[in-house]
């Protein structure tokens, strides 16, 4: 018996330092995000789940300014200003216009790519691997909700420069989601007009306004 509880004791200790030095690491991060004026971001984005097999790749890029972005994705450029988030699909000529607030918990923004992790994970170091000479160190998230549709994170930093690499979530039903960061640019020289929606350009559009 005290043998099991002498295990158990190390077990503990080794997974407190874990999350102590993961959350050391993940504060960097999150700290080296804020201290910028703006983001921008060129990325791949890959979903895999062998069991459906469907697997879907594709790239894009986005600017973010503090709560405000511009993200172009499957086509689609969704414009937020820090009120209002318009999605404009060139493909259906239609412009989509929704005040919903971005602080709700299930509001997913680029904003939070680089910050989830702060509320509602567990933490500990994982692997670390070389890539192109670049050294990343994995931390793996699990959520501390038993409910939640992930069963874990891994979140790539590069450890020289703090910043994100990239992300691979894991969920429940299989599905694996890559995003990876191919080039991550900060306080670039970005137009005043850039947030803001211009409805003169979209004359030909289907505007719908969602309450």
């Amino acid at each position: 018996m005290k043998k099991l509880i002498f295990i158990f004791t190390i077990l503990l200790s080794i997974t407190s330092f874990a999350q102590n030095e993961a959350k050391t690491l993940l504060d960097e991060v999150s700290q080296k995000v804020k201290s910028y004026d703006n983001i921008a971001i060129d990325f791949k984005y890959m979903l895999h789940n062998t069991a459906e097999n469907i697997k879907q790749e594709t790239r894009g890029d986005v600017v973010m300014q503090g709560e405000k972005f511009k993200l172009n994705i499957l086509g689609i450029t969704r414009i937020y200003n820090g009120k209002t988030l318009y999605s404009i699909s060139p493909e259906d000529e239609q412009v989509t216009i929704s005040s919903e607030s971005m602080d709700d918990e299930g509001s997913i923004t680029p904003s939070k790519m680089l910050s989830f992790y702060e509320d509602g994970f567990t933490y500990v170091m994982d692997i670390v691997q070389n890539v192109q000479g670049r050294k990343i160190q994995y931390v793996k998230l699990t959520p501390i909700d038993s409910n939640s549709e992930i069963k874990s994170v891994l979140l790539g930093i590069d450890a020289q420069t703090k910043h994100i690499y990239n992300l691979i979530e894991t969920g429940k039903n299989g599905t694996k989601t890559t995003l990876t960061v191919n080039s991550f640019k900060t306080n670039e020289t970005i137009s005043k007009t850039l947030f803001t929606f211009d409805e003169s350009k979209f004359k030909d559009y289907y505007i719908e306004k969602l309450d």
